[in-house]
């Protein structure tokens, strides 16, 4: 798979997030939210709530994988708590397919209690076929 662009990643993230029934509440190259601001002092790409319960979204590259701090980002952000009710907020991490094991491997090293709200999502570009596509490419049996 070529390499995802950034908006696409953040694009795909936020189809996850809509599926697990979170709202976007703000979330980088949007069009009419505003840009999530830095959580400690880690960037982050998408803030979401459902009901009470709050999320933040980031999507890894190559570079990301390779970079030393990944895992106090990763040990840091995934600690998170709301301010008032103490709720644990949970992290879903974009990566994809092809780096999938590799930030396995990493968060294997983090302790139990920030697995339990930290949550990898595989993010890749889908190819849409339409029935005109599909009619073009079949064989032709008669003419």
């Amino acid at each position: 798979m070529l390499e995802l662009g950034k908006r696409k990643s953040i694009d795909l993230l936020v189809e996850q997030f809509w599926k697990l029934g979170y709202m976007t509440v703000s979330r980088k190259f949007g069009t009419y939210l505003p840009e999530p601001s830095l959580v400690g002092n880690f960037d982050v790409d998408i803030i979401a709530r459902m009901k009470k319960n709050y999320a933040i979204g980031i999507t890894l590259t190559d570079d990301d994988l390779n970079d030393p701090r990944l895992i106090e980002k990763l040990n840091f952000l995934a600690t998170r708590h709301t301010k008032f009710t103490n709720k644990r907020v949970m992290l879903l991490v974009g990566v994809p397919r092809e780096n999938y094991k590799h930030l396995r491997i990493h968060i294997d090293s983090l302790p139990q209690e920030v697995k339990k709200s930290l949550k990898i999502i595989q993010i890749e570009e889908k190819e849409i076929i339409t029935a005109r596509h599909s009619r073009n490419s079949e064989k032709v049996l008669f003419s």
